[in-house]
């Protein structure tokens, strides 16, 4: 290599560190965590799709709640929000309840909530949603892994995002990762939280774990905390105590007894 292209290679490395908001102004929302929002470059990009997968099937409410203060994020400036959802996922895990989202940050009167009978209605409705610049953000909740969820379809909700400029948060539950367009893939999982004073429930805690990048990026793990008051996500300092794994294969003590989930 030259000397002179050693210099402009040079030139363009300190262009790019002192001007990182005149080349990405409005172009990231952040999650308030700095370790994550710098790992990612200044934060989730908005014309991209990310994919946020529930660990186990008893996550899904922590996967939706992750999900719910990503899109709280995305419009915090008071954009709407539309969340569309496959009518099985609603008989599974519920309807999305308006008091709970709002103690989470994200305001009802700003949701629009749409149901599709199937998992290509959804996509449709999610890439028909999406075309619309106007939206702070619009989540997609297929059920498990339908054949109609490839990676063709995966690129034209990239394709939409990338158009107006608002980001897709594809919300998976009882799924599989599969290839696809997604910017970013997260697994999520519910936390052990810590109390408040008077030994009152503690924020949100999430367990979530960087899986993919697209550019790249090593599988990264964290510990979070949503502040409602605040909106944003942080990492807490450690649990008061260390919490002990169980023995593999056998109970802790004698006195504790396995429990099989049924259903």
């Amino acid at each position: 290599m030259s000397a002179v292209q050693e210099t402009l290679q040079a030139l363009r490395r300190s262009i790019a560190a002192i001007e990182p908001a005149a080349t990405e102004a409005g172009q990231r929302f952040t999650c308030g965590a700095p370790a994550v929002d710098e790992l990612l470059g200044g934060g989730f990009l908005r014309a991209a799709v990310h994919e946020i997968f529930a660990r186990e099937a008893a996550d899904a409410g922590a996967a939706a709640g992750f999900t719910a203060g990503l899109a709280a994020r995305a419009a915090a400036d008071g954009r709407r929000v539309i969340w569309v959802r496959q009518g099985f996922c609603v008989a599974e895990t519920g309807a999305l309840h308006a008091p709970g989202l709002a103690a989470l940050g994200l305001d009802p009167r700003l949701l629009v909530v749409v149901t599709g009978p199937d998992a290509a209605c959804v996509l449709q409705a999610g890439a028909e949603a999406l075309r619309c610049p106007a939206l702070g953000a619009v989540v997609i909740e297929p059920w498990g892994d339908p054949r109609s969820l490839d990676l063709t379809a995966s690129r034209r909700l990239a394709l939409a995002a990338e158009q107006s400029g608002v980001p897709a948060l594809l919300l998976r539950i009882a799924a599989m990762p599969r290839p696809s367009a997604a910017a970013t893939r997260w697994s999520v999982a519910a936390a052990p939280s810590r109390p408040l004073l008077a030994n009152t429930p503690g924020h949100p805690a999430f367990d979530i774990t960087l899986l993919r990048h697209r550019s790249g990026l090593e599988s990264r793990r964290w510990r979070l905390e949503w502040h409602r008051e605040h909106r944003l996500f942080h990492e807490p300092p450690p649990l008061p105590r260390p919490v002990v794994p169980l023995p593999a294969g056998r109970p802790a003590s004698p006195g504790i007894t396995r429990l099989a989930r049924t259903g």
